[in-house]
């Protein structure tokens, strides 16, 4: 048999091999006959072998294929001209010759031309979209990049929504020309087909069968070729046993009035592979976008969270008979729970503490309302009972569904007399030096719920050294990794044991403690007590 060469181009250069053996082994290996670079050659990619008179090329179950004249093949003999290559588009080229079977055409100008256009603009959208960052820029990227790669007229791109369903997003014409979205309205069969296929889809002509019926929009602009392929977002993965990930993200669609290069066999295979490396773009850019939406909503929850703290009180709250403490740990960035004090006309001091009912922004908004509120309520009403009854009637008649308030309001004088009104909050505990405890529990039912809701007070008297503990159901049903509540009885423990401490100490401590218990598990609600110490 005449002796047979191939004359390749790959990453190396162009250079011309001898076919010196039966069986010629080729790929990145270092022990094949033919060892080739490429990003698309597989280590054993295949082999050539000789039987007889005939000459056969087998692929070795490539990643990323072998083609012979555009075709792609498992097993297929060789004559002599025939064009070999290695790879989709980033792999290696060669010819297949045999000795003193003639020349072999060379391709036209104009082919290698249109090629060569292919292939720069096909990088430098490559190279484009390593930069895009805005969803919109990349896209636009795309879609030039392709109009430009394919020479078709138009494009448009569609991308899936969270529900699944292909969304318009952009078009694009030669020139890098904005498109209404309304031209391409009737265009979805194709699209969705494609979608949902995963595969390429290439039609000659539009008025070909029931084509020219679905896209008679189309079709009246005098539009007839489409080529439309998917937007596959491929995650590699570490082993060669385990599969890679795709997903679908959307569909890049081209159509045109002349055939051109849309047709081609080289123009669909540069798309997919420009369509993959855009799906990745596309989806860094969404995930950019969302990262700083992210980081911009945590910015403004933090300023939220700062305005709140300011709206309470400070920790520490001292007079001539009494001294108290609270502080407030929101279950999420901001709360619902408030705490507050009120320096009444008559001398005495009012105290507050309310617990909104939900979390974060919602309940931290009606929170910074009712604060302010009861402020103003507090400052014009002679009792407890009154005070609370004018913020139900105030909630109530704003309407706002589904939200409500437990609220404890109570005020102190220098005398030890204890008015309180309890609107349905925890029962705030009396407790003494020799660990007495009384709960109080006089009021009503929680506020903003019914209009005609009347409330009712009790006066008490406290003895020096007596503490008022006020809290959150946060504090006292807080759970336990095991599911266990902390309960009053624990409150009752902590109040005990430090007893002797300023309030702000004993405030820390059955923070401290409720922490302690509630260790390895979430917090679920807003954690807020308030501490107060009478001295007579």
């Amino acid at each position: 048999m005449p002796a047979a060469r191939l004359e390749v181009t790959d990453a190396l250069g162009s250079r011309v091999v001898p076919i010196g053996k039966p069986l010629f082994g080729i790929g990145r290996r270092e022990t094949n006959d033919l060892r080739l670079a490429g990003s698309e050659v597989s280590r054993d990619h295949a082999d050539i072998i000789t039987e007889g008179d005939k000459v056969l090329i087998r692929d070795k179950s490539s990643r990323y294929g072998t083609y012979v004249n555009g075709e792609q093949v498992t097993e297929r003999a060789l004559t002599h001209g025939d064009r070999v290559r290695l790879g989709r588009t980033g792999g290696a080229e060669m010819i297949y010759m045999v000795e003193g079977a003639g020349t072999v055409a060379e391709k036209s100008a104009t082919t290698a031309i249109g090629d060569l256009r292919q292939v720069t603009a096909l990088l430098e959208g490559l190279r484009a979209l390593g930069s895009g960052r805005v969803v919109d820029d990349v896209l636009s990227l795309v879609l030039d990049s392709a109009v430009e790669v394919s020479g078709a007229e138009r494009g448009f791109i569609m991308l899936a929504a969270a529900s699944g369903e292909l969304e318009f997003k952009m078009a694009r014409g030669r020139g890098h020309q904005t498109l209404p979205g309304g031209s391409f309205a009737t265009s979805r069969k194709i699209p969705e087909e494609v979608y949902r296929l995963g595969e390429p889809r290439i039609v000659m002509d539009l008025l070909d069968g029931d084509l020219a019926n679905v896209h008679m929009g189309t079709v009246a602009l005098g539009i007839r070729n489409v080529l439309c392929v998917p937007l596959k977002l491929v995650r590699y993965v570490d082993t060669a046993e385990a599969a890679n990930e795709e997903r679908r993200i959307g569909v890049l669609y081209l159509d045109s009035r002349e055939k051109g290069m849309l047709m081609s066999g080289s123009t669909r295979t540069a798309l997919e592979t420009f369509a993959t490396e855009a799906a990745v773009a596309i989806e860094n850019a969404r995930l950019y976008r969302e990262t700083m939406e992210k980081a911009r909503m945590e910015q403004e929850m933090r300023i939220a969270a700062e305005i709140q703290q300011s709206l309470l009180p400070k920790i520490g709250r001292a007079g001539a008979y009494f001294a108290a403490a609270a502080a407030s740990l929101p279950c999420r960035s901001i709360g619902g729970d408030f705490y507050d004090y009120v320096d009444l006309p008559d001398g005495t001091l009012g105290f507050a503490l309310g617990d909104v009912a939900g979390k974060g922004p919602p309940a931290a908004l009606l929170s910074a309302m009712m604060q302010g509120m009861f402020a103003a309520q507090a400052a014009s009403s002679d009792t407890p009972a009154k005070t609370i009854s004018r913020v139900n009637l105030a909630l109530y008649r704003r309407g706002i569904e589904s939200r409500f308030v437990t609220l404890m309001y109570g005020s102190l004088g220098a005398d030890g007399r204890l008015t309180y009104c309890n609107a349905g909050h925890n029962p705030p505990l009396i407790i003494s030096p020799s660990g007495e405890v009384r709960r109080l529990e006089c009021g009503g039912p929680i506020v903003g719920l019914f209009e005609a809701a009347t409330f009712d007070q009790e006066t008490v008297t406290v003895s020096p050294g007596d503490w008022l503990v006020l809290f959150s159901d946060g504090v006292s049903e807080a759970m336990s990794v095991t599911d266990d509540e902390y309960g009053e009885s624990r409150i009752v423990d902590v109040v005990r044991a430090n007893g002797n401490l300023p309030p702000q100490q004993l405030l820390q401590a059955l923070f401290a403690d409720v922490r302690q218990f509630t260790r390895g598990a979430a917090q679920s609600d807003d954690i807020t007590a308030m501490v107060l110490r009478y001295d007579g």
